[in-house]
């Protein structure tokens, strides 16, 4: 084999990434929403409000507004896009495209370098990398922006390099623990828990050759010391601000997803099956398959994934791979089963588990380079599979994304077309004390100069807490915007939640989007 294959392999896939990056910067992506009520909060702070708070009307009066320190999604996802933002110039969709090109290139950067550290060949380790460009999680920021996945996949590779790279206890070590703990919850707050894996990792190599009790103590202050600083600064100076997804803990309650969900990590986040079903579980689209099925084919998956993860620990010559396998998977298995055991506000979505389709892959790949032709043509017949439905993924998203609505903000609007939009952005320049309403978190950053509400939308068993959607009183011009198929008691509920206005004025925007304007106080 070549000896610079693996420097080939990394030079064709880092500029396949710079290519798809390069369009992004053209066709900017659409907004999950998680990133897209971040973006409000950014949208909220430019408008005058303090770091990090939302500020929308008051459902008691809308005339007031209420301030939230939003503490369920941590602020990287929009601070990142923002300083390239002021840097240069940029909007926010261009913003973006140039974070997840970074992102993705320095993520793919880190897990190379932490492949090789932990004993695989440069091969291997390239070859790996491949694995996990065509992973559908890898693409979907091309789409759709997911915030702080991306950032995280940035971040995450270089943490566990620098986990298998301290050898000592020290001041490096201490400002690395402290420091990581900061940079990955800033990028996402879930990193809390790969936190822990991590340095339990770095603990178990470091006392590795220490037979007493003593040793462990000692070296494990050095880590629990700074770990636990980085925690308490976290929490006082965040976590405890406002409500997180603990927060929604409801009592216990065993399914049979709460704990074969994990373990079904590996097949579902490393060869995408969650992505390709849309969502066994917790379903991103139509779903293929009915509950019952769902859960049969789930539990027989979490099977598979615990045979595999027991094959790869047998199989793969390499204690330091063993190590972070076997902490990661153990741990994801105990966090997230306590969290669905408990009704944690956490889906049940295989993006949790990426790190986990992201460890597997060397061991994988490593153990098909033994196997026999006949195995090593199914495998990569697996593999050229997963990467045909991520550049089919990718090709439709673009096409979407560039027939999408584009405001201001330079974002894809799959949720309202261009006509309704820019009357939307003409009410916006015309009025300075109008509100705005929308069942969507991301159009409402086209609108600069007055306020907005998101409603959750309305599913068709009419089913609402009226609670969570009616606001009181009176506060100028108030403009709702709705989706067509709303028309009859969907567009009537929507109204109902605004007793304080009467004199409604219905005009279709588009044949698509209607909307529903009130100047008058009833």
């Amino acid at each position: 084999m070549n000896p610079n294959s693996h420097k080939i392999i990394l030079a064709v896939t880092g500029l396949t990434v710079l290519v798809l990056g390069i369009l992004l910067f053209f066709i900017p992506p659409a907004l999950f929403p998680d990133p897209a009520h971040g973006f409000q909060v950014l949208r909220c702070m430019q408008l005058g409000g303090g770091f990090n708070n939302f500020v929308a009307p008051d459902q008691s009066d809308i005339a007031q507004n209420y301030t939230e320190f939003l503490t369920w999604w941590s602020p990287g996802q929009y601070l990142v896009p923002y300083l390239f933002k002021l840097v240069a110039g940029l909007n926010t969709g261009q913003a973006i495209a140039i974070t997840v090109t970074l992102a993705q290139l320095c993520g793919i950067g880190g897990f190379y370098c932490f492949f090789k550290k932990i004993g695989f060949s440069p091969v291997i380790a390239a070859v790996s990398i491949v694995v996990i460009v065509c992973q559908q999680a890898f693409v979907v920021p091309f789409v759709y922006y997911n915030g702080g996945e991306v950032l995280l996949f940035a971040f995450e590779g270089w943490f566990l390099y620098g986990c298998a790279s301290l050898k000592k206890p020290g001041v490096v070590l201490v400002l690395f623990v402290l420091v990581s703990g900061w940079v990955g919850f800033f990028c996402k707050s879930s990193f809390l828990w790969m936190y822990t894996a991590g340095l339990g990792c770095l603990l178990i190599r470091l006392t590795s050759n220490h037979r007493t009790i003593l040793e462990w103590i000692k070296k494990g202050t050095w880590i629990a010391v700074p770990a636990a600083l980085s925690l308490l600064v976290i929490y006082v100076c965040f976590i405890s601000k406002g409500e997180s997804p603990a927060s929604s803990a409801s009592g216990f309650k065993i399914t049979a997803e709460t704990f074969s969900f994990p373990l079904a990590s590996p097949i579902l986040s490393g060869f995408s099956v969650d992505d390709l079903v849309h969502g066994l579980i917790y379903h991103t689209g139509k779903p293929l398959f009915d509950p019952a099925w769902s859960i049969a084919i789930l539990i027989a998956l979490a099977i598979l994934g615990l045979l595999l993860m027991l094959s790869l620990v047998r199989n793969v010559p390499n204690s330091n791979y063993r190590v972070y396998l076997v902490v990661f998977y153990l741990l994801a298995f105990v966090f997230f089963g306590f969290a669905y055991l408990h009704q944690v506000n956490i889906s049940y979505e295989a993006r949790h588990f990426r790190i986990i389709g992201i460890l597997i892959v060397p061991g994988i790949i490593y153990l098909v380079s033994k196997f026999t032709g006949s195995l090593k043509l199914f495998f990569a017949f697996i593999f050229a599979g997963l990467a045909y439905t991520s550049v089919v993924y990718v090709v439709k998203g673009y096409k979407i994304n560039s027939d999408n609505a584009h405001g201001i903000s330079g974002v894809a609007q799959p949720n309202i077309d261009q006509q309704s939009l820019n009357y939307v952005m003409k009410l916006d320049r015309e009025n300075k004390n109008a509100t705005f309403v929308f069942i969507s978190d991301d159009i409402g950053l086209e609108v600069l100069h007055n306020r907005i509400i998101n409603l959750e939308p309305i599913g068709d068993d009419l089913k609402i807490d009226m609670d969570d959607y009616r606001y009181e009183g009176f506060a100028g011009p108030l403009y709702i915007v709705l989706p067509e198929s709303y028309n009859g008691p969907k567009e009537k509920m929507i109204m109902k939640c605004f007793p304080g206005y009467a004199g409604w004025d219905l005009s279709m925007l588009s044949a698509n989007y209607v909307l529903y304007e009130a100047k008058m106080r009833r």
